[in-house]
């Protein structure tokens, strides 16, 4: 059983807990203390086959598909009630390997989750095809064609570390609300909380075989990916390995779909309520520390507000409390690991030599200890082609870059790789509506900044990604359409 003490972990492979073929573990480091917290088993290719095999046989069997769908919503709904029952000892689990705080865990990731099962859940019998018309000119008489919707098969779904349980569920709900089965392969960095999923899922019903994850480094990811039986791979992380997975999935015409990163622009005009705009700017950007891949990293604000929108930014910032997750008095946790640190303080750097003034943060906080934790960091006077206002830093840093009028915003807001999100504040809802239409990305807010529902699609424009998670249309990633055509005349048509 995962529990938030839990020391030594096993793959869960056909609905048990065993250890890797090779015998191999590797350690998960608490990013507040530096520590090794847990020793998790590290999968090989081999275990992939074994996981893969398992969950083949199981899509062949119908041991789940065969299950009538007002039955399979109903355990996908379990699972979302088990998530519920469980909030506390997940969020300490979370604030233990990923160091989110555990009150910010409580309040958004954990609920998200289990809304994706209960609204995935309630799509489960809806999953239909449509008669169409069969009237073309020259079409043969007495013919009937319509559409089915089938699952796709084995998917092999790969997730980051910065959601260890909302970016699992947005995989794993449609998929088996698809009638797939599936391997999930959780980022190294985050494994306790992937397994965890694991034994909720096997609590509320899910028959064995049906859902297996792998917990691993990077060999499971690519043997998942290149594996002949795993048609449809979901990948959520950052655009670099994106292109890898395309090209590993070519050879064998996978259906891919991938959540890559982003530079998203928060756009300040004006007449926004600038006290308003400056306090979700702040929860745009550096909530869990930055480590989001729709954040705010590009406040574009209008000149003739700038200092004083920049002013109450900064003032705010520091207000912000910055320390372990279990402290109800902090908003900011520790990031990842010490080589984000280490990414994240150099781009500090290259922030301050390519002469972005620094307004707020810049390092560690006093007392920060071994943990990984870094300030809030303001920087303005940001041009749009410095290299902190065109990379993907995904840390608690921010640019702030002043333009004159609508054409400069749109010129600016779209002048990157990246299309994930963006947002505009404005009173004008006129205004606000063209730059939604404006404005390349998969997602815009309008006076408001990271609020998704399962119910919207999310995903990117350009290189921020291929597909989307949420909504209906992740549905459809997991199904496959076949036409059915039939002549209902007495005899067969024939040209011959």
């Amino acid at each position: 059983m995962i529990s938030a003490e839990t020391k030594e972990t096993a793959l869960f492979i056909d609905g048990e807990w065993k250890d890797a073929t090779s015998g191999g573990t590797f350690s998960v480091v608490n990013p507040a203390t530096g520590e090794v917290t847990a020793n998790v088993a590290s999968a090989g290719e081999k275990d992939v086959d074994i996981a893969v095999a398992s969950a083949q046989e199981a899509f062949n069997d119908g041991r789940w598909l065969s299950i009538p769908p007002l039955e399979r919503g109903r355990i996908l709904r379990q699972v979302a009630d088990l998530i519920r029952k469980n909030n506390m000892e997940l969020a300490q689990l979370m604030t233990r390997e990923n160091g989110m705080p555990t009150n910010m865990a409580l309040f958004v990731e954990i609920p998200m989750a289990a809304d994706a099962f209960d609204f995935y859940a309630s799509l489960v019998a809806q999953s239909k095809g449509e008669t169409l018309p069969f009237s073309l000119t020259g079409a043969p008489p007495n013919h009937m064609t319509w559409t089915m919707k089938e699952p796709i098969g084995v998917a092999g779904l790969i997730t980051p570390w910065n959601f260890p349980l909302l970016m699992p569920t947005w995989k794993v709900a449609p998929a088996l609300a698809a009638g797939c089965t599936a391997v999930l392969k959780p980022a190294p960095e985050t494994p306790l909380t992937a397994l965890k999923l694991a034994e909720l899922c096997k609590e509320a019903g899910i028959p064995k075989g049906v859902l297996h994850v792998l917990t691993g480094k990077d060999e499971p990811g690519k043997a998942l990916v290149s594996h002949p039986d795993v048609p449809k791979i979901a990948f959520t992380g950052e655009t670099a390995t994106g292109r890898e997975i395309m090209a590993s999935a070519a050879p064998y015409i996978k259906r891919v779909s991938l959540e890559l990163g982003g530079k998203s622009p928060n756009i300040i005009f004006g007449d926004a309520d600038l006290e308003d705009a400056a306090k979700s700017a702040l929860f745009g950007i550096f909530y869990n520390s930055g480590q989001v891949c729709q954040a705010g990293s590009r406040i574009l604000v209008q000149r003739s507000v700038y200092e004083s929108f920049t002013e109450t930014l900064v003032k705010q910032a520091k207000k912000l409390n910055v320390g372990p997750g279990n402290s109800p008095a902090n908003q900011l946790g520790p990031v990842i690991s010490r080589e984000q640190y280490d990414k994240i303080i150099e781009y500090i750097r290259i922030g301050q030599d390519e002469g972005a003034t620094l307004l707020a943060g810049g390092g560690a906080p006093e007392g920060a200890g071994e943990g990984y934790f870094i300030e809030p960091t303001v920087f303005g006077d940001v041009s749009p082609t410095m290299r902190i206002a065109q990379e993907e830093i995904f840390g608690p840093l921010v640019s702030v870059i002043p333009f004159d009028d609508d054409d400069e915003a749109v010129r600016i807001a779209n002048d990157t790789i990246y299309g994930l999100a963006a947002a505009v504040w404005t009173r004008d809802i006129k205004r606000g509506l063209r730059m939604a239409q404006r404005v390349k990305s998969g997602t815009l807010w309008i006076n408001t900044y990271q609020v998704l529902t399962p119910t919207a699609p999310f995903g990117g424009f350009k290189q921020s990604g291929i597909g989307r998670d949420l909504g209906a249309e992740s549905l459809n990633a997991y199904l496959e359409t076949k036409s059915v055509i039939a002549d209902l005349n007495d005899r067969p048509m024939t040209l011959f």
